[in-house]
C-alpha cells in the first residue's frame, strides 16, 4: 500500500537563506506530499544506482557549463554524465560554482561512494551495484526541461540495467 510522506525541502537551509528562495515561490505552504513506496525486497537482494547533483565527468567528457551559468545566473547545465563503477578520482573532473570541488577530486567517495557500495556489494550489504553511477549539474533553478534531458534518460537506462533503488547524493 502506497504511503504518503510530507517533503520540506527548506528543512535544513540557514534561516536567511530560506528566506530569500521562498521570494520566489508563491505565498501558499511549499509542502508537497509525494508517493512513498516500501522497498519490495530487502537491500541486499537490490540492485543499486548512484546519483549526484556534483557535476562530475570523466575527463574524456566535455566539462559542465559554468561559463553559460557566470553570464546567465538562473541558468543551471541540463546534461548528465555516465560514471562507470570504479572510477576514481584520477579519471574524473568536478566542475559546479556551488560546491568546493577540489574535495571531490582528492577523493571522489566523499560524494559519490562508488569504492564503499562496491564492498557493501562484496560484504552482501546491498545485492548489487549497478554498472553505471551519473551525475548532474545540481542547479536547475525552475528548469523542467532537465527532467526531459536529463532525468528521462537516465530512468530509461536505469531500467535496462534493472536498477531498483537509487542512492543520490545532493552536492
Amino acid at each position: 500500500m502506497e504511503q504518503m510522506k510530507i517533503v520540506d525541502g527548506f528543512r535544513f537551509l540557514p534561516p536567511g537563506l530560506k528566506a530569500w528562495v521562498r521570494t520566489f515561490i508563491p505565498d501558499k505552504e511549499y509542502q508537497r506530499t509525494i508517493p512513498w513506496t516500501p522497498m519490495s525486497k530487502p537491500l541486499n537482494q537490490t540492485t543499486l544506482a548512484l546519483v549526484t547533483s556534483a557535476g562530475i565527468s570523466l575527463k574524456s567528457d566535455p566539462p559542465f557549463d559554468m561559463e553559460r551559468e557566470k553570464r546567465d545566473p538562473l541558468w543551471g547545465d541540463r546534461s548528465f554524465r555516465a560514471i562507470p563503477r570504479g572510477t576514481t578520482e584520477k579519471e574524473i573532473d568536478v566542475n559546479h560554482l556551488h560546491i568546493n570541488t577540489n574535495l571531490v577530486k582528492q577523493d571522489i567517495n566523499v560524494i559519490l561512494p562508488l569504492a564503499q557500495m562496491a564492498e557493501f556489494e562484496k560484504e552482501k550489504i546491498i545485492g548489487r551495484l549497478a554498472p553505471t553511477a551519473y551525475s548532474f549539474y545540481g542547479f536547475q533553478w525552475q528548469n523542467t526541461d532537465f527532467l526531459k534531458e536529463a532525468i528521462e534518460p537516465i530512468s530509461k537506462h536505469m531500467k535496462t540495467e534493472k536498477v531498483e533503488a537509487v542512492l543520490i547524493t545532493p552536492a
